[in-house]
């Protein structure tokens, strides 16, 4: 009889190994905030408190020859036309900002014994923020804008450059605010390049005539000049997108402003000029062009991308820029 083999035992399969996963690395937690107030990152609010300081230190500090319902009709035009045009132009929302800023400048420069061409001034340079625009943004600089043309319609107004005086520590403190501003809306290139060109024919011009350097040093020693290149040539919506425009445009004016005062002898060739040359920025902007400028970004300001990242809303190098010279991907 053969005998009973036993059958071997199954054996168990071996478990298939498991793959292991990947550790999860937890959500970067975003920087805690500073304690304390954060600067705004709109410089029009640095813009209107220096504005606001320097009318109220120019009324009650150096006593300007302005009185304050003009300067109540003014800014109350300047704001009641700039709500007027945005319900026109079917604007989301009303913003007062580059009302106020226009509304200061007016009262710091423009005089005038009417009430109702102060309110006149106000209304044209707000609407001409609206009504002229090329390629998404206005042509002229409101404030220099609502001036040029009372002036040149002849209306009784004046622009006095000569109320602030000559007190240097006055005009350094201009600077320095003005400076700021320009800093905060990345605007300083243009600014300092005016001052620059404008010195130098200033200079070139006493040493070609004999006069002392006394004599370009005291026409530099004007509030009106430091205003105008700290707050008017400096808009960043009307001057060129591009550094190199920008210088252009700069150089460009300071040849008209004095063209206009030692050549034609007329007065404020530095409005003049300005309203002569902005026209151009538009072909400047075609021939150089560079990144659209918005307000709560400021170029000088603008967060980078971090590696694989991109953000539409980030200006893009000037060399990137399609020829027509704006950005298809940016807001307006």
């Amino acid at each position: 009889m053969m005998p009973m083999i036993a059958p071997p035992l199954a054996t168990p399969l071996a478990a298939p190994l498991a793959t292991p996963r990947p550790a999860l690395r937890p959500a970067p937690q975003p920087a805690p905030r500073p304690l304390g107030l954060r600067p705004p990152r709109d410089p029009r609010w640095y813009q209107i408190a220096v504005l606001a300081g320097l009318l109220g230190w120019g009324l009650f500090g150096l006593r300007f020859d302005l009185h304050a319902p003009q300067v109540i009709v003014t800014i109350g035009a300047a704001l009641v036309t700039q709500l007027m045009c945005t319900r026109i132009a079917r604007l989301p929302a009303f913003d007062p900002r580059s009302a106020l800023i226009s509304g200061l400048s007016l009262c710091l420069l423009l005089h005038t014994d009417h009430l109702a061409l102060a309110a006149l001034a106000a209304a044209i340079a707000i609407a001409s923020k609206f009504a002229l625009r090329v390629d998404g943004k206005h042509v002229f600089n409101p404030t220099n804008f609502g001036i040029t043309v009372l002036l040149a319609l002849g209306s009784p107004v004046w622009v006095s450059p000569g109320q602030w005086g000559s007190v240097a520590f006055f005009a350094f403190l201009m600077a320095c605010l003005g400076g700021l501003v320009v800093t905060r809306a990345a605007r300083g290139d243009v600014t300092l390049a005016f001052l620059g060109a404008y010195a130098a024919i200033l200079f070139a011009r006493a040493a070609w005539l004999g006069q002392r350097v006394a004599i370009p040093l005291h026409q530099l020693e004007s509030g009106a000049l430091l205003l105008f290149a700290f707050f008017m040539i400096s808009d960043p919506k009307t001057t060129p997108r591009a550094r190199r425009g920008r210088v252009l445009f700069a150089v460009l004016v300071a040849c008209g402003a004095a063209a206009v005062q030692f050549l034609m002898y007329r007065t404020n060739g530095l409005l003049w000029s300005l309203v002569a040359f902005s026209p151009l920025v538009p072909l400047i902007d075609r021939l150089l062009p560079g990144p659209r400028y918005e307000w709560s970004r400021p170029v000088a300001t603008q967060p980078q991308p971090h590696p694989g990242e991109f953000d539409e809303t980030l200006p893009l190098p000037w060399r990137a820029v399609p020829d027509h010279g704006a950005l298809a991907r940016t807001r307006a």
